[in-house]
């Protein structure tokens, strides 16, 4: 909690924010470890924004979360409507936390193809919330106030196992998916647990680490200390591993070759620019060239024209996924569609 007295500019409270945020792009040495972290930071001014301590301590919460929600690394000012903001933050949380008991939460799977062939190559497991409160709740509503309240935690398990007794359920059957992806957060990777649950994971379900991909994105696996030795215990298990939503984060080239991944994810903003943004059809090339050097096999998310799809494919993208080869739909419509075809 910064205090600050006699501000007379409004300017003048902006230059301190600023400066909070510019201590967080340094990383922070914990023995031999750098942490990578970053700040929201959440304003209120007396008196227009509460004539109490408990009042503009209140509200300079609610900027915080609007600070948060707004991708971290920033800062806002208090206004009126955050307080309803925070109002709904707070009934999420408190119904997420009953969600995965009454059993609300749904795994749609997203395909994964061949470039050159279009053959099913993979999936990726995205997690799909309907509330009986709220109707169906998109994941960019519900996942950031998961992750701030640790909830994620208990969520990510549940998608892992629920993920992979699918795949095992689908394999006995019949029906040959050759890989299955998973998203993993910060909260995941930082309890001292979490191999030990995805060992018992793998062993419950019977599931093959080979056919098994976590990805992990840029800002994650920075945050995480010690990442290098948990990411290499993944890796002896069998498991794959893939840098998601790669190019807009802030990874070295010298970090960056040292990671024990296979795979690269070119983020969706990049790709919704082909043919309209030469500076992201700039980025993607560059992203090719980086990752034949490094042997990285590479899929582009969000593509969704053909004309997106054969930009990629003259640069030798390996995979692809978005909306042009489906988007992500229960496992009976995935399992119909998919077997059709083979």
């Amino acid at each position: 909690i910064f205090l600050m007295e006699g501000v007379q500019r409004t300017e003048d409270v902006e230059v301190l924010a600023q400066e909070i945020l510019a201590a967080f792009e340094q990383p922070f040495r914990l023995g031999d470890t750098e942490l990578f972290l970053t700040a929201s930071v959440g304003i209120s001014l007396f008196p227009g924004d509460g004539d109490s301590v408990l009042a503009l301590m209140r509200n300079a919460d609610s900027a915080m979360y609007r600070a948060k929600f707004s991708g971290r690394g920033n800062y806002h000012f208090y206004t009126p409507d955050m307080t309803r903001a925070v109002q709904e933050r707070v009934q999420i949380e408190n119904l997420l936390r009953r969600a995965l008991d009454h059993g609300e939460f749904r795994v749609h799977l997203q395909p994964q193809v061949d470039t050159q062939s279009g053959e099913l190559v993979g999936a990726e497991a995205l997690v799909r919330w309907q509330c009986p409160e709220l109707g169906e709740v998109m994941p960019t509503r519900f996942i950031p106030v998961a992750e701030d309240s640790g909830l994620i935690v208990g969520l990510g398990t549940w998608v892992l196992r629920e993920t992979c007794r699918q795949f095992m359920h689908w394999r006995e059957s019949g029906f040959d998916l050759p890989k299955v992806s998973v998203n993993l957060s910060v909260r995941q990777l930082e309890r001292p647990e979490f191999i030990d649950t995805l060992e018992r994971i793998l062993d419950e379900t019977g599931m093959d680490p080979h056919c098994l991909k976590l990805e992990l994105t840029e800002s994650v696996v920075m945050a995480v200390g010690d990442s290098f030795s948990l990411l290499d215990r993944l890796r002896s298990l069998g498991i794959s591993l893939a840098l998601d939503d790669f190019g807009t984060g802030y990874s070295s080239l010298s970090y960056l070759k040292m990671l024990p991944i296979q795979q690269l994810k070119i983020d969706r903003s990049f790709v919704e620019g082909i043919g309209r943004n030469s500076g992201d059809e700039a980025i993607i090339r560059t992203i090719m060239e980086l990752a034949r050097s490094l042997e990285f096999e590479v899929v582009a998310e969000g593509v969704e024209t053909a004309e997106q799809a054969g930009f990629l494919a003259e640069l030798g993208c390996q995979q692809l996924q978005g909306h042009l080869h489906g988007k992500a739909v229960a496992p009976a419509e995935f399992r119909a569609r998919w077997a059709a075809r083979a």
